[in-house]
């Protein structure tokens, strides 16, 4: 019998918090429900977790706290920040902490599933394809990493498959839909920023440090690397 998925989910709302619970149960997921930042983290420190959703206005302890405490215990599992707050500076936070991705309620339950069901997906599924190089940028399947110039990149599980989309499609010039559909597994737009959040952290990331910068933007149309 295959092992069900774990998700850690920190929700202080507890109405809410319950109601997602209970449609992840019947969609096949084991959850763990926490109403606080403290009980969280208990939680995380127990048990091995293969999804983890945060609201950032814990008590005791904020999401943004828990997920860069989380993240520096465990860097693969997937951290997705559900939370009221659109703001992009507070995106740019929960990102820099090392969120995989962010969505704001209210929300469809749907594009949540889906959002989850695909982080998993990519954490999970290792590719068996041989190492990318572009230049000094050497891109790792096995241990799902990447370096320039013999440097480590430290990337996030949706960095990572967003790189990856990018280098294997070198010189192609990658649409913002087929990014939402192949690193998020959405076919609409929802109308945020992520995918420009996303580029340029990857560009802090890999670029910003070298004079050859290797991650483009053909404005209007999308973006490539070469």
């Amino acid at each position: 019998m295959e092992k069900k998925q774990r998700i850690l989910l920190a929700e202080d709302e507890t109405k809410l918090g319950q109601v997602i619970k209970d449609e992840f149960t019947r969609n096949g997921y084991k959850v763990d429900l926490a109403i606080n930042g403290a009980e969280a983290s208990k939680l995380f420190n127990e048990h091995v977790y293969s999804m983890i959703i945060l609201d950032i206005n814990l008590p005791i302890k904020t999401g943004l706290v828990l997920c860069e405490e989380f993240r520096g215990k465990n860097k693969k599992v997937p951290i997705l920040m559900l939370t009221a707050i659109s703001e992009v500076n507070e995106k740019v936070i929960a990102f820099n902490n090392g969120a995989d991705d962010y969505l704001v309620k209210p929300f469809h339950f749907d594009e949540l599933f889906a959002r989850v069901k695909t982080l998993i997906k990519r954490t999970t599924v290792v590719p068996d394809e041989a190492n990318i190089i572009i230049d000094d940028l050497e891109i790792n399947f096995s241990g799902k990493n990447a370096s320039r110039g013999g440097t480590e990149i430290n990337l996030t599980s949706k960095e990572f498959t967003l790189l990856v989309l990018l280098a294997k499609n070198k010189g192609k010039v990658i649409s913002k839909q087929e990014i939402l559909e192949k690193v998020w597994d959405l076919s609409f737009d929802t109308g945020t920023n992520t995918i420009e959040v996303y580029i340029s952290f990857l560009r802090n990331k890999v670029d910003k440090l070298f004079e050859k910068k290797l991650i483009h933007t053909k404005p209007g149309f999308g973006y490539y690397i070469k």
